[in-house]
């Protein structure tokens, strides 16, 4: 189940209704006190209201209206639901799906009492003809009456069956959209609220105002979401148990319920047996994972450096194990400033981390921060600006094309010192090819830079789509320096973009590849070495497919999946696993005429 959008009304700064889009990496970026951390907590209480619960004081300030939404809609998820006695039926059946075929919950939190109250909707595109509304609220001899009075050749059987066949009845059942209570209603629509709660992705979220005492939520909350994450993948096991613990505690209910029919029958009519499983966080409960420190320092009392590289330890093992396991829950990783207090090199390792994270299936990782160069070397299209509206004071977000400039514009960006060059380039992907290759070439000469560790050189991500606008535009003029520009040769239009960039009497130069783009420079060797499947690496497309399309097909086939990656997950892979095994015989033999060193040379005196 894949997190699409997220709608808050009346929820702290957003007093008016906001939509939010969602991708694999979302990234908010803004000033302090924006509503960045905002989105995210409202999250955390939509899946868990534990790290942060529902309070009073979270209506919006300005309203007079005692009532918080927050609604989130979702993709990718199982539409099958098992109702009592076997019945098989789905959301799409039970017209519970959107217009568009997501499944949107919405919460509302009524905050008239000092304790907020809870109810759940499910909003949907459902029947609103009078008698075919409400079927979901209908107990079985309800329906049952139904199904007799429409005289329907139909089990008396099987609620879901019935319903169908019922709706089946009028030619128009009146779709609207209609927000349908699920928490408090009972019959079906109780049941399969209970089931798609079930589903609903696991959510972690990490704050950046970390408390310091004996259960620090700097170690609780990882190994909190790592307890969350194994009990996931046990959930057979946990349901056998339940269904176990369930049959015995019926048959001894039962045996009671017998007992008590001998004392007293007018009160044993009046005895049934309920049975409620432990819910999912109470299951979580019963376990605790600690960390020592070394020379048993109690980590609350190290540097808040070193307390937050829990995180980055946390994320690059979360991100290799789930890489090499295939038995996954959905679960949504929420970051607060993961750059706070942080090492360059440690920021970069956490960036690495999130982008890995965010290509698996069933992952998805949102971050916020108010640092331009930390969210410049993330992808474009995961970047989520929030600003006030110059008018009304409202917050805003944008999302698009050109939110770089937006960024650039309001928060400024200011480079390190230490920096001389501004390497310009389309995408992270391109960063992650550079940096390998430039470290495989360093090592057979070191007066190559290596781009991986050289803090004279910056790495800035334009996006493929604004190039031509940050070029045109200048908006790196005002820092002064340098400018490196290396773009694919699969885009004709950056051809000019190059050349304007060339005309500069800055001393900034650009290049686009000769190659059809960065992967053409991998060495098929390497995409063998790293994932095991045989892939011929050309300069240009072949039958109009470039190395990472082939590359997701042919490693599509070994896995067994269904459908092949897109070119964005393939070219994500192959920068993650294949180019780091580049090595400098590998580059001069799939460019014997030396165009990769000829870049690192130009970069070398640029920087001298």
């Amino acid at each position: 189940m894949r997190l699409k959008t997220v709608t808050l009304n009346n929820f702290r700064c957003y007093e008016d209704e906001i939509n939010i889009d969602f991708a694999d990496l979302t990234t908010f970026v803004g000033k302090n006190d924006i509503g960045k951390s905002s989105v995210l907590e409202a999250l955390e209480i939509f899946f868990n209201n534990g790290v942060i619960s529902i309070e009073q004081s979270d209506v919006n300030v300005h309203s007079d209206i005692e009532k918080i939404e927050i609604t989130c809609e979702f993709d990718d998820f199982t539409d099958s639901l098992t109702l009592d006695a076997g019945a098989k039926t789905s959301l799409a059946e039970e017209f519970l799906l959107t217009d568009t075929g997501t499944l949107k919950v919405r919460k509302v939190y009524n905050c008239s009492n000092k304790k907020p109250s809870l109810e759940v909707f499910v909003v949907a595109n459902h029947p609103s003809t009078p008698g075919f509304q409400n079927l979901l609220e209908l107990k079985e001899k309800d329906l049952q009456a139904k199904v007799r009075e429409l005289k329907l050749d139909v089990s008396l059987k099987g609620n879901p069956g019935m319903r169908k066949a019922i709706w089946a009845t009028e030619g128009d059942l009146k779709l609207t959209e209609t927000a349908i209570p699920v928490s408090k209603a009972k019959e079906d629509a109780k049941r399969i609220w209970d089931q798609i709660e079930s589903h609903l992705p696991m959510f972690a979220l990490f704050q950046s105002d970390r408390s310091s005492k004996d259960s620090d939520d700097e170690v609780q909350s990882p190994m909190k979401a790592a307890v969350a994450a194994a009990l996931a993948e046990v959930q057979e096991d946990i349901a056998k148990i339940q269904q176990r613990v369930q049959e015995k505690a019926e048959e001894i209910a039962k045996n009671t319920h017998e007992a008590l029919k001998t004392i007293d029958p007018g009160l044993a009519s009046e005895l049934m047996p309920e049975f409620t499983p432990p819910t999912a966080a109470k299951w979580q409960g019963l376990f605790s994972v600690g960390l020592n420190t070394d020379s048993g320092i109690p980590l609350n009392k190290r540097g808040s450096g070193v307390r937050r590289l829990v995180l980055v330890s946390f994320f690059k093992a979360e991100a290799e194990r789930r890489l090499k396991t295939s038995n996954r829950r959905s679960i949504i990783y929420a970051i607060e400033e993961p750059e706070t207090a942080q090492h360059p090199n440690n920021q970069r390792i956490l960036i690495d981390s999130f982008k890995s994270l965010a290509t698996e299936a069933g992952c998805q990782v949102i971050l916020t921060t108010h640092s331009p160069g930390f969210a410049a070397d993330l992808p474009k299209d995961s970047i989520r600006f929030i600003f006030r509206d110059a008018t009304t004071g409202k917050p805003v977000i944008q999302a698009g094309a050109d939110v770089f400039s937006a960024v650039a514009e309001t928060l400024g960006v200011t480079p390190d010192s230490r920096v001389k060059v501004l390497l310009c380039v389309e995408g992270p992907t391109d960063v992650a090819a550079l940096k390998a290759l430039s470290k495989a070439l360093h090592v057979e000469d070191k007066s190559l830079p290596n781009l991986e560790n050289d803090d004279r050189v910056a790495f800035v991500v334009l996006g493929g789509g604004t190039l031509k606008h940050w070029v045109d535009e200048c908006y790196l003029r005002a820092l002064n320096r340098k400018e490196a520009h290396i773009y694919d040769r699969d885009v004709a239009s950056y051809a000019e973009s190059a050349a304007k960039v060339n005309a500069r009497l800055d001393g900034s130069w650009a290049v686009q590849t000769a190659k059809h783009e960065i992967e053409s420079y991998l060495h098929s060797d390497a995409i063998l070495e790293s994932f095991g499947v045989e892939v011929e690496v050309t300069d240009h497309p072949v039958d109009g497919k470039a190395t990472p399309k082939r590359f997701s097909e042919a490693y599509s086939i070994l896995q067994g999946f269904d459908a092949v990656m897109g070119d964005t997950k393939a070219k994500l892979r192959l920068s993650e696993r294949a180019f780091p095994l580049m090595t400098a015989a590998r580059i001069h033999e799939r460019d014997p005429q030396g165009e990769v060193r000829g870049w690192m040379t130009q970069i070398r005196d640029m920087i001298q």
